[in-house]
């Protein structure tokens, strides 16, 4: 690790593909992060493994059933003993509390499959097929305490076909995906929108 390359730990509920292509994208020499930690609310979540194989720590939170006060305190100190500078949500399906947002403000990046403002939320690609939009996509943005609301820092697009299927769609839209985070996470960190003084601030 170079000394301006940033910690960075990725969120994950499934079987985390997202996951998958920033750990591969980290793997190049002149990526300004390296993922340190992979973290899952789900034991059986399948990118835990995919993790493991890669070499990268690997954490379960255990204080789910202790309410989001206990769990989100044990995420704390995982961040904080693995001095974390940045958090990458690839399909964690829990929402943080506005206190943890705040205390990351600006360090927690996530990827959604639409094109935000547009379909925020689940679903988001049978949203757009029941809307009958001819476009559809994902979006990079900042996470904010307002769910999918925060700072847009790069779209992908892709066509919604005659026929399409969620499925089709899903899968279209993933492939982009795949090559929009870690070209996103690279960006943030070279336009240098990290700022020391303000990690761990809590």
């Amino acid at each position: 690790m170079s000394d301006t390359q940033k910690r960075g730990a990725i969120l994950i509920s499934g079987r985390g593909s997202n996951m998958v292509s920033l750990l591969h994208a980290a793997e190049e020499k002149d990526f300004p992060v390296t993922f340190d930690l992979v973290i899952s609310d789900k034991i059986e979540a399948a990118g835990l493994g995919h993790a493991t194989a890669a070499g990268v720590r690997t954490h379960a939170l255990r204080a789910l059933r202790q309410g989001q006060a206990a769990w989100e305190e044990e995420l704390q100190q995982v961040l904080d003993e693995a001095k974390i500078d940045l958090i990458c949500l690839a399909g964690f399906m829990r929402l943080l509390s506005a206190r943890f947002v705040e205390r990351w403000a600006g360090k927690i990046l996530n990827i959604h499959p639409s094109l935000l403002p547009h379909f925020p939320g689940l679903n988001a690609q049978a949203q757009a097929l029941d809307a009958g939009v001819s476009e559809a996509g994902c979006t990079v943005h900042v996470v904010t305490a307002e769910m999918d609301a925060g700072p847009v820092l790069g779209q992908a697009r892709v066509p919604v076909n005659a026929g399409d299927s969620v499925d089709a769609l899903s899968a279209r839209i993933l492939g982009e995906e795949h090559r929009l985070y870690p070209a996103m996470v690279a960006k943030y960190v070279h336009d240098n929108w990290l700022t020391e003084d303000t990690i761990h601030a809590g």
